[in-house]
Order: C-alpha cells, then sequence, then structure tokens
C-alpha cells in the first residue's frame, strides 16, 4: 500500500502530464483502462508532433496508439510541424496488410466513432471515403499516391499497421513505396511485431520521414508458459523464469525424453531381423482427438493447435468428431447454429453441399472447426467469429491465422516444428516460433496464456528453448523496383528524381550499411592471404609457380569432363526430338528407368523436349534429357490408341502390359566410360604435366604441406574477390536496376527518349499485377479483343493464377479463342523474358494456366462442383478457398481492364461483363462480405 506523500506525487505527475498532453488525458479517460508505458511514451511522442515506431509482441495493444492518432486527426488542430488543412479539418489514414484486418479495424472504429467519421476503401469495398478517417488496405493508399488522388488533402496521419509486412517477398515494398512518397506534412505512425533491428529501421524512417521516435516493449501484458508434451505426461520447458532466460531446460524434461529415445533404439535394434528386416517400434504420439481432451480437462480452451498442412488441419477435426469429442453446451450448439445459419444465407444450397457444409457444421457444433487458405472465405470467417465469441474451443489452423486478423487463445500447440514453405521442408525461426505462440493469453480474459510443443524423437528441447528465448526477427526489405513503380515514378517526378527517391528506399539503405562490414571483412581476408603466402612459400623455387600449374591441370580435366557431358547432353535433346507416338525406348536412369512408350513427343514450342511417357511400370509422365546418359534409342514401335487417357489406370495397365510384351530387356547393356581415355589423348592436359614432373618444387619434400597452405589462399583469394564484387554490387544496386527497367521501357515504348511518359506508358501505370508489362503489352496488341466475357477470364487467369505446387505436364486450355489468346499471350512472354534476360533483370512469371478451366466454366453459369473438379491440381479437386481468392483476383484485373485507358471500347464493355458473369454465388457472397 502507498503512502499519502506517494499517492500525492502521483496525482501531481498525472496533473502535469495531462496539462502537457491534454489530447492524450481525453483519449485516455474514455478508454476504460490504464495504459501501458509503452502505449502512453509512444502516444506522447505523437502529441508532441513527431512520427513513432512502435514495437511490441502480438497481443501488447499496439493500435491503441494508432487509435490515438485517430484521435487526434478527429480532434482539431495540427500537430507541431504539421500544415494546417484548408477548413482546420484533418484525416487520418488507416493502412493494413490484409483486407480482412481493414474490415475488423473499420468496425472497431465505427463503433467507437459512428459511421459518419470513418470510411473503407479495399480491393472490395468503397464506404464512405471522403470520412475523416478511412481504413484502408496499404495497395489503396500507394495507388492514391501515385495517381495524385484529392482525398488526400488535408491527410494529418498515417497508421501503418503491421509495418513488419515490409519484409513480405510478394508485397512488401508497397510499404516502402507509401513511406517514401507521403508529403512530408503527414506524420507516420509505424506499427510492428518485436523486430531485433527496430533501431535500424528507426534510422531509415529518420532520414526519409524526419524525426520518428522509437518505442520497444518486449513485455507481454499477459505472461506466456511454454511446456513439451511428452506422450501422455506434459512438462514445463523452463524450471522458472530465470531459467528461461538462461535457455536452460526443465532436467525432468531432458531426462525423460532421453530415456524414451534410448527405449525406442533399444526396441528398434531388437526388432531388427538377421538380414536388417522391418525397423522397431515407431514413436507414436498423442493422437489429436487426446490432445484435445488432455487441453480441455486442464482448462487450457479455447486453443488454436498449429498444423502446416491444410489436409492435416480437415483431418484433426474429422479425428475429433470420430473420437466423439463434445466441448459445448446445448445452449452454445444453438447459438453456433443460429450464427452459421444467418452467414450463409446468401450461398446457394447445392454449393453448400460441394463445399461439406454439413460436416462442417457438426464440427462447429462441437466446438472444433479447421482455419486454412483451402476453406471458403465465409466459412473462415464464421469460424473466426465463433472462436473470437468463445463458442468454438479448438481450431486446427495453418500458420496463415498467425498472420490474420486478431484470434487470440488461452493456449496454442504446434504439433511440429517444421513447416513447408512452397519449396522444401524447413525449420521454424524464432521469428515464426514467438508469432505463433504470441497468440497464447488474451488480455483481460487469461491470467497467463500457455504455448505446447508435442514432443518427437526428431525434437530437441533445447532446440525449442532456443526458439522461445531468441528474438532475432530482422526486419528485411523486399523493396524491387517494377515496370508500373518506373512508369508512375518517371511521371511523378521524372527520371533523375526518381532513381534518388529509389536510393532513399529500406532496401538500398540496409545495403549500404551492410557494405560497411563487407568492406572490413575484405581487409582481414587480405592479412590472412598474406600470412597463408608465407606458409606456402619454397626453398627449391617458386611454388606459386608450380601451384598454378597443379590449379591449370584440375582446371583441364573438369573443362574435359564438361566438354563430354555438354555433347551427351546435346545426343540426348536431338534424340528424344525424333521420338514418334508408339517408339519403344528405355530410360537408362533415375526412378523411372527401363522400357517406355512415347504417348506425345511434344515437339515444337519453347526449351527443351519433355516427351510423355508410359513406363512398363504403369508411371505416366515427361521425361527431359537429364533423365539419358545416352542417346534414347528407338527398339521397337506398339500401336497407342488415337485418343488414349494417359489418366485411367486400366488403360495404363493395358498399354504397360503390351509394352512388356516386346520382349526386350528392361536395363538393357551398360555403356560409357570413354571420358578417361580422352582425357589421356588431351594434348594441353599431356603438356601440363611435363611441365609439372620438371619443376624444381616437385622435389621438394614439403611439398604437399605448402600445397595445402597454398590452396588455402587460392580460396581465400577467391572469396575475397566475390566479397569485393557484393561491395561493388550493393552500392547503387537499386538505381542500376531502374536504369535498366527505364531502358527496356524505353525500347518498348513506354518512355520516350527524353524520359517523358508515353500513353503506353500512362496505360501501364495503372495496372497493378506482378505481370504488369505482360498485361499491357496484352492490350496494346489486343490479344484479348473479340473474346466472350467467359473467354476473357479465362484467358486473363493466366497472368495472375500461380499453382502453389509444379505440376509436370502442362494444363489443358478450352479450345478457340481461348487457346488462341493464350498462345499469343506465351509469345510475348517470351519475348519479353528474352528482353529481360539481356539486360540483366528479374524475369516476368510464366504464365500458368491451371486456373483456366475453372474460371471459364463458372463465368459460364456452371455448378461450382463441376468448377473445382475442373482445377488442375495434384491431388484432386480445387480447394473453394483456392477457387475464390484466384477468382477475386482474376475480378480486380479485369475491372483494371474495365477502366483502362489503353484498352478497346469493346473490350472495356466486355470486361464489365466478365466481372459480372463471375460474381455469383459464393463469389458474391464474397464481393458483398
Amino acid at each position: 500500500m502507498s503512502s499519502p506523500a506517494e499517492r500525492y506525487a502521483a496525482a501531481r505527475r498525472r496533473a502535469a502530464q495531462a496539462s502537457q498532453f491534454p489530447a492524450l488525458d481525453e483519449f485516455a479517460f474514455d478508454l476504460g483502462f490504464d495504459l501501458d508505458d509503452f502505449q502512453r511514451e509512444a502516444c506522447q511522442a505523437l502529441e508532441r508532433g513527431s512520427g513513432v515506431l512502435v514495437c511490441a509482441p502480438t497481443g501488447a495493444g499496439k493500435t491503441v496508439v494508432g487509435e490515438f492518432a485517430v484521435h487526434l486527426a478527429l480532434r482539431g488542430g495540427a500537430p507541431a510541424g504539421a500544415e494546417g488543412a484548408p477548413g482546420g479539418r484533418r484525416k487520418c489514414f488507416y493502412t493494413t496488410p490484409i483486407k480482412a484486418l481493414s474490415n475488423q479495424k473499420y468496425h472497431d472504429l465505427v463503433d467507437r466513432y459512428g459511421a459518419e467519421q470513418v470510411g473503407l476503401l479495399t480491393g472490395d469495398n468503397a464506404i464512405n471515403g471522403d470520412a475523416p478517417v478511412v481504413v484502408m488496405t496499404t495497395e489503396v493508399l500507394r495507388n492514391m499516391l501515385y495517381a495524385g488522388s484529392a482525398t488526400l488533402e488535408g491527410l494529418a496521419y498515417v497508421v501503418m499497421d503491421e509495418v513488419h509486412y515490409l519484409a513480405d517477398r510478394f508485397r512488401g515494398g508497397v510499404w516502402e513505396e507509401v513511406i517514401i512518397h507521403l508529403p512530408a506534412s503527414v506524420t507516420l505512425v509505424s506499427l510492428s511485431a518485436t523486430v531485433s533491428n527496430a533501431e535500424e529501421f528507426a534510422d531509415w524512417l529518420v532520414t526519409v520521414r524526419g524525426e520518428t521516435a522509437v518505442v520497444v516493449s518486449e513485455h507481454r501484458p499477459v505472461p506466456l508458459w511454454q511446456h513439451m508434451l511428452v506422450g501422455r505426461r506434459m512438462f514445463d520447458l523452463f524450471h522458472d523464469a530465470d531459467a528461461a532466460r538462461k535457455h536452460d531446460v526443465h532436467p525432468e524434461l531432458l531426462r525423460y525424453t532421453r530415456d524414451t529415445v534410448r527405449r525406442l533404439e533399444l526396441g528398434e535394434g531388437r526388432s531388427a531381423g538377421p538380414g536388417g528386416g522391418r525397423r522397431g517400434p515407431r514413436w507414436r504420439g498423442p493422437m489429436r482427438p487426446d490432445i484435445v481432451d488432455r487441453l480441455d480437462r486442464e482448462g487450457l480452451l479455447p486453443a488454436i493447435l498449429f498444423i502446416f498442412s491444410r489436409a492435416g488441419c480437415d483431418a484433426a477435426v474429422q479425428q475429433c468428431l470420430a473420437a466423439g469429442l463434445r466441448l459445448t453446451s446445448p445452449e452454445e450448439r444453438a447459438e453456433i447454429r443460429r450464427v452459421v445459419e444467418s452467414r450463409v444465407t446468401a450461398i446457394p444450397g447445392e454449393d453448400l453441399s460441394v463445399l461439406g457444409y454439413w460436416e462442417w457444421l457438426d464440427g462447429l457444433e462441437r466446438g472444433l472447426a479447421a482455419h486454412h487458405a483451402g476453406m471458403l472465405p465465409a466459412f473462415k470467417e464464421v469460424v473466426e467469429e465463433l472462436f473470437v465469441r468463445g463458442l468454438v474451443k479448438a481450431v486446427f489452423a495453418t500458420e496463415t491465422l498467425a498472420l490474420g486478423i486478431n484470434m487470440p487463445a488461452r493456449c496454442v500447440v504446434l504439433e511440429r516444428l517444421v513447416k513447408y514453405n512452397g519449396e522444401a521442408h524447413v525449420d521454424l525461426t524464432p521469428g515464426e516460433y514467438t508469432q505463433l505462440t504470441g497468440r497464447a493469453g488474451r488480455r483481460g480474459i487469461d491470467v497467463e496464456g500457455h504455448a505446447v510443443v508435442v514432443w518427437s524423437p526428431e525434437t530437441d528441447p533445447r532446440h525449442v528453448a532456443g526458439l522461445a528465448s531468441t528474438r532475432t526477427y530482422p526486419l528485411r526489405s523486399s523493396f524491387r523496383p517494377s515496370y508500373n513503380m518506373a512508369v508512375n515514378l518517371v511521371g511523378t517526378v521524372g527520371a533523375e528524381p526518381a532513381r534518388a527517391l529509389l536510393e532513399s528506399s529500406f532496401a538500398q539503405f540496409q545495403a549500404d550499411r551492410s557494405v560497411v562490414g563487407l568492406a572490413r571483412q575484405v581487409q582481414r581476408n587480405t592479412e590472412t592471404i598474406e600470412a597463408y603466402g608465407a606458409e606456402a612459400a619454397c626453398h627449391h623455387g617458386d611454388f606459386d609457380e608450380y601451384f598454378g600449374l597443379r590449379v591449370a591441370i584440375a582446371d583441364r580435366e573438369r573443362a574435359i569432363a564438361r566438354q563430354g557431358q555438354s555433347q551427351r547432353k546435346a545426343a540426348a535433346v536431338a534424340s528424344l526430338e525424333r521420338l514418334r507416338v508408339g517408339d519403344v525406348i528405355r530410360v537408362p536412369s533415375g526412378r523411372r528407368a527401363g522400357l517406355a512408350v512415347v504417348l506425345d513427343p511434344a515437339t515444337g514450342g519453347f526449351g527443351e523436349p519433355r516427351p510423355l511417357v508410359l513406363t512398363q511400370d504403369r508411371w505416366a509422365g515427361r521425361v527431359s534429357p537429364g533423365d539419358f546418359t545416352t542417346p534414347a534409342e528407338v527398339l521397337a514401335r506398339i500401336r497407342v490408341p488415337k485418343h488414349f487417357n494417359h489418366r485411367s489406370p486400366a488403360a495404363r495397365r493395358d498399354l504397360a502390359a503390351e509394352v512388356s510384351g516386346t520382349g526386350l530387356d528392361r536395363h538393357g547393356g551398360r555403356r560409357g566410360g570413354r571420358s578417361r581415355q580422352a582425357a589421356g589423348e588431351d594434348h594441353r592436359l599431356s603438356q601440363l604435366r611435363t611441365e609439372l614432373r620438371r619443376h624444381p618444387c616437385h622435389a621438394c619434400p614439403e611439398r604437399e604441406e605448402h600445397a595445402r597452405w597454398a590452396e588455402r589462399r587460392r580460396r581465400l583469394e577467391k572469396d575475397t574477390e566475390e566479397l569485393r564484387q557484393r561491395v561493388a554490387g550493393r552500392t547503387g544496386s537499386l538505381a542500376r536496376t531502374f536504369d535498366r527497367i527505364v531502358a527496356l521501357l524505353t525500347a518498348r515504348g513506354y518512355l520516350a527518349a527524353d524520359g517523358a511518359v508515353t500513353d503506353a506508358g500512362r496505360m501501364l501505370g495503372r495496372i497493378w499485377t506482378e505481370a504488369d508489362l505482360l498485361v499491357a503489352e496484352c492490350l496494346r496488341r489486343g490479344v484479348w479483343d473479340g473474346l466472350s466475357p467467359a473467354e476473357l477470364a479465362a484467358a486473363v487467369s493466366v497472368v495472375v493464377f500461380e499453382a502453389r505446387r509444379d505440376v509436370d505436364e502442362r494444363a489443358s486450355l478450352p479450345r478457340g479463342p481461348v487457346a488462341d489468346a493464350v498462345d499469343e499471350t506465351l509469345k510475348l512472354w517470351s519475348e519479353i523474358e528474352a528482353d529481360e534476360a539481356a539486360r540483366g533483370l528479374a524475369v516476368t512469371r510464366e504464365p500458368d494456366l491451371g486456373f483456366a478451366w475453372p474460371i471459364y466454366r463458372w463465368a459460364r453459369g456452371e455448378a461450382l462442383a463441376k468448377v473445382l473438379s475442373s482445377g488442375h491440381e495434384i491431388d484432386g479437386e480445387m480447394p473453394a478457398g483456392d477457387f475464390v481468392r484466384w477468382a477475386r483476383q482474376v475480378v480486380d484485373l479485369l475491372g483494371q481492364l474495365a477502366d483502362s485507358g489503353g484498352a478497346s471500347t469493346e473490350l472495356r464493355s466486355t470486361a464489365r461483363q466478365a466481372i459480372a458473369a463471375v460474381n455469383r454465388g459464393v463469389l458474391a457472397y464474397h464481393a458483398t462480405a
């Protein structure tokens, strides 16, 4: 209990703060809770007129600082150092990275300030856009800045929520564009997750935005306890807070996991038979229903269980249902059904059955749900609402939930510490671990949050302790100049100032800083190289000269081997190009080794030949020259039915039997091995070896010791030269890329020789998509003219769609106008790709044909079931969530075509018709949600 004197002193301090920061005092009075120290510090900096960067853990309450900026704008009166808006009216734009966050923040602000004061601008919605407070996605603000929108008039504050998104490799550059281009009079409020280089980011903000206060808080308002679930036993990861700081794992957990691993190894040793045989009993961790039941019994629900697989999330719900889990009361079940039925009324009944509605509802009524990008957005929104309200108790989610809207839980469970990143299975980083577990602990509800990692023999508790205790989540810029950005910058400020603006980006700021460290490393390496040279010195003669001969011999041998490889590859390519349907060949190596019959020779087109074959093991797919160590030889011919369907197991079986029936040897004779003989016949190689033997240093008894030092020096010299090139490459690297882009755009007529933006350039400047230049070229060449609405939707889909995984064979297309338009698009892409490669630019992604059939059928009015089954997917039909997301992107591009000055009147009209055709059923719900 504090003394009267202490209470009096505290009251005096509060009164002094209230007089110094009256706006903050008003704002805090209406909050209903006391501000944390970091919130107060950031708000005071804002009221003083400074920009602010706030870095704090998930759930710490960063958004309070953004809401204070809204309060300042609505309160009126210019902040220190800012220009007053006409009539004293000031605005605040609140930007978020995703539409779901924008929608949530819009509703929050409307509840507080009223609908007439707050607007919303996203790709889907435009509500009250001239309001003094507008919530929007970051891309919308970027587009406003380039267009010089009148809506920017009177803008005093911009809140950039989740500003750490600028590290996103696909969209991150947008954040930097906005930060660089905002008028100097605008005060920037940047809200970020905890990052380890906040000071570096703030230093950059100071250079481009002026005074910026940095407020970093590592404190979680709700303490987080870390656990590991080993079989049926739950252990604390750390004994106490002091152990957590030192990364000291709980001794009992370490002892138990070591004993468990030892038992497993002993079991495997006993079960292996005389010939090796089968492995012993594999570790079987706790079943998912058992984990949920355990959390329920220990009072740790609601929980989010992260499973890094969409199919895994859906399977987890089914497993819990099959186990008879029920986490809800009759009253909760009735409320869940009421909410669900009110949210899905706009979705046609026949579509609901295709989407697995009844199974989904059954899970929800029991308090269980999945949450991942493959789900229909309407379903995901319902899951989010029910979870926040405490009606759904356990959600099985992919990591995308960690980046989504506010969905805190009492407990977070990580089933594995490895996830698939689109290319490979990789370990979670400390930053990702912190972000996922940051969901645990609801402020104002839970006394503490809990994070549980499910143990397996591959999981070392000490590794988990490192993830849980490390705060290494550095912010790395992903900013790269694009074609659209280049024409907009040149059109807005001119070529030279645009170059200077790029030099002021965070990407260049980080590159320039890293140069200092690289230059120091070059200096250290140079000193080490001199020391290695002294160790390599030989009293018999010039050892540098002798070592040079050894290197020349090794280089010559490698060159001869490479020459042989390239000759073999050329021969393989030529042999594959000569194949015809029905040819029986032998695949000499790899997983598909053996006899195969050619189904489609795949001649013509771009790149290497990749014939479609059927092996005698019934595998059908494309082979490449890399599968052939020797030229493909036609061993026999068999008849392939005219309309052979290689997807049919029965058809594959029958034709594979014919291949085996030829009586040919599966493997044939082994050939090869002439490279050694060829190497021995090389005159230059013989000459070098003679010179080596005659050199005085060849007789030195310490020759190999000298050679080891010389080899170390050679490697270090090579590394140092690479470092020097990196130093040279990073200095002004963005400006050089920009110059190359400008040269390409000038050559293609988007910029004039004097740097002015042409009509084509202005059209390109209003195309916002990854393949912006390809879209502009398609418009200029009339590739999409004369198509029907459904055909146009299919044709434009190839420039926006990107399959989640590579599929070997090319997707089929609707015949006629769509196929013709896509062929023209591919030709234009190959021209652009060649131009980019010649100029050393990153290549535009190749069009992906996998979404053409689904969007074509949908735009023609066909049923959702048929549409989803026509996707070019590896594992069956396209998930509804993926379909909706890509359809929205097609609609977005169609909307740009409908408004494009570079499109013909007919094409603009067709684009509007196509949008109307696509926005039906599940898309109509999403368009109005």
